[in-house]
């Protein structure tokens, strides 16, 4: 109910996406404002570098009280203070949504600097953490930055949700069979679609497809609790209209898609994300936006909604001050392979409004294009077709031109 009304008092980007579908390259992002390639945390071992400076530093600054509350997740074990912060609550890499953790250890927060052992269910108490700084806010303006570990494998639910779908079942997308596809199918997706990350052996689970995700929407309902609780919150200071909220996630994720599970692919059930900003006081509610939104847009919208500059070195935008009849920006995605989870080649994409590029790179294997107009569940791969050949090598070059260059941001 809570993240149904967002929706109904908000308003809903339909084209919503991140640059990179991977926990700590997608999170810096968020948090500086660019690409991947450009901030320079690619993949979830890699330490924050030097110099690192979150948006909220800015916000800082200018007077702003600053709290981090939940999962930074980069640096992987790194889980100190961090620049722009005023309040800090986080903990080690991914965390635990449970005090002891599967080995019997306990699951520990980062306070402040002060090491304090988690007590609760994770989504329940950073929530409550944000809950009590949220009260003891008067006239200054505020940015609370609540990162929920929900819903991240492995899924597991408040005690209270834990039966909430049990019983449900939920379909396998058309996708999933790879015999719906046409055109060249590349050789790693078929490769993968055997492994940890593939739907036939899902995360090695004994369960079915339907019965994981049972289990992840009674994750997500904990979030569900916990928004209702800021809004709450929100309501008792007396700023809960006005007070701009953004919804949004890291990553999507993939429940047979392409036969395949988890995240890191340029699909889109791993690309698109929830993304929605809620101030029914400033924004005319229940409204949906077909502006190109993406993790890099984040800073930069709450930056100028702070009446601050973009720094120059920013890829993203200010998304309020974008018409959709004007908006002609690409999407630029890029995911470097990872040591640790091989099945997944390094993968860089181009998509418009109407077509999606993606080329892999480091193996011998075919390309893909789809026309998503036509073919949004990407059945189709048009990259032999003669009559899109154009659009083929027209997609090929810009992309080469992006990476290559200072241009980020292709318009087409």
């Amino acid at each position: 109910p809570a993240l149904a009304r967002l929706l109904g008092e908000g308003v809903r980007y339909e084209n919503a996406f991140v640059t990179t579908s991977l926990c700590s390259p997608s999170r810096a992002s968020i948090m500086r404002g660019q690409y991947m390639r450009n901030h320079g945390i690619v993949d979830n071992n890699s330490p924050t570098p030097d110099g690192f400076r979150p948006f909220s530093v800015l916000l800082d600054d200018s007077g702003y009280d600053t709290a981090f509350i939940g999962k930074w997740h980069m640096g992987n074990a790194d889980n100190s203070p961090k620049p722009g912060f005023d309040h800090w609550v986080s903990f080690e890499g991914q965390g635990n949504y449970r005090p002891v953790d599967a080995f019997g250890r306990p699951s520990l927060f980062n306070i402040n600097g002060e090491v304090v052992q988690q007590t609760d269910y994770i989504t329940d108490e950073l929530t409550g953490h944000a809950l009590s700084w949220l009260s003891e806010r008067s006239e200054a303006p505020f940015l609370l930055f609540l990162s929920h570990k929900a819903v991240h494998l492995p899924f597991s639910p408040a005690d209270r949700h834990a039966d909430l779908y049990a019983g449900d079942v939920f379909d396998l997308p058309e996708s999933a069979d790879p015999a719906r596809r046409s055109g060249p199918r590349p050789m790693w997706l078929t490769s993968q679609n055997n492994s940890w990350h593939g739907s036939d052996f899902a995360f090695y689970s004994d369960r079915s497809l339907s019965e994981i995700q049972q289990v992840y929407y009674a994750a997500l309902a904990g979030i569900d609790d916990s928004t209702g609780a800021i809004l709450a919150a929100l309501e008792q200071l007396g700023n809960d209209r006005e007070t701009v909220i953004i919804y949004t996630s890291d990553n999507g994720f993939m429940f047979g898609e392409q036969g395949l599970v988890d995240k890191r692919a340029a699909y889109e059930a791993s690309m698109r994300v929830p993304f929605v900003i809620h101030a029914p006081k400033r924004f005319e509610g229940g409204t949906v936006s077909n502006v190109l939104a993406r993790n890099i847009d984040v800073a930069p919208t709450i930056l100028t909604l702070a009446g601050l500059d973009i720094p120059e070195d920013y890829d993203g935008r200010d998304i309020l001050g974008v018409e959709a009849s004007d908006d002609n920006e690409a999407l630029i995605y890029e995911y470097y392979w990872e040591f640790n989870y091989p099945q997944t080649p390094s993968t860089f994409s181009l998509r418009t409004d109407r077509f999606k590029y993606i080329q892999y790179h480091g193996v011998w294997d075919t390309e893909e294009l789809f026309d998503l107009q036509n073919d949004p569940d990407e059945l189709n791969n048009l990259v032999l077709d003669p009559d899109h050949l154009e659009t083929l090598t027209s997609l090929r070059a810009h992309l080469h031109e992006a990476l290559s260059s200072d241009q980020d941001n292709p318009q087409i």
